[in-house]
């Protein structure tokens, strides 16, 4: 049985990186969330890719909150535009806001803070402090070494089957919105048991 998603969040890159695909990508993905009626939750700057997706969610007739900690207004250029931007004073303030208010986490191309937020999102739900998927919308194969990177790991016993399964990829939005509304299936204690693979 689906859940409702009521709000997604949205890690991605304050750059809009060197390839148009990755905006319409991010675009596609944002009109897809304003069609299905799912808020979006992201970073809060009108830059890069984090800028497209608002604007484009926005403009779909779509709802969009923006959490910035007060130290990046300048350095990542607000949104003004948005109804609700939250300001928070730290970058895990920042990330706490985020997933408490978002139902599941995708990822879109960005750097180091995309990576370090996805991985700390998918962690939180190994953990079980929430229990919520994470997926990566994999533009033109961007996320195909992290994802071998993931497998490594497993296959050198570091990460279990069962935890190498809250994270998965497409590039269809709409496929990807599909599988974020299915329940997350993980086996009880799934931490307990893996201690020594995390």
């Amino acid at each position: 049985m689906e859940m409702a998603l009521r709000r997604v969040c949205v890690f991605c890159g304050s750059s809009a990186g060197n390839r148009p695909e990755y905006r319409a990508a991010a675009e596609a993905f944002a009109r897809e969330l304003a069609a299905r009626r799912i808020g979006l939750v992201f970073g809060g700057g009108c830059v890069g890719l984090m800028g497209h997706v608002a604007d484009a969610v926005l403009a779909a007739g779509g709802h969009a909150i923006g959490v910035i900690p007060d130290a990046l207004i300048a350095r990542e250029i607000a949104h003004v535009g948005l109804p609700d931007l939250r300001v928070v004073h730290s970058m895990h303030e920042r990330k706490a806001l985020m997933a408490d208010l978002a139902d599941a986490f995708v990822a879109l191309p960005g750097g180091f803070g995309t990576f370090e937020e996805l991985c700390e999102a998918i962690t939180w739900t190994q953990l079980g402090l929430h229990e919520k998927r994470c997926g990566l919308l994999n533009v033109g194969g961007f996320y195909d070494p992290l994802l071998s990177l993931f497998d490594g790991a497993m296959k050198a016993g570091f990460i279990k089957a069962a935890s190498r399964a809250i994270i998965f990829a497409t590039d269809d939005p709409r496929a990807l919105l599909d599988r974020l509304a299915a329940p997350l299936d993980l086996p009880e204690g799934l931490w307990l048991r893996s201690t020594e693979q995390t």
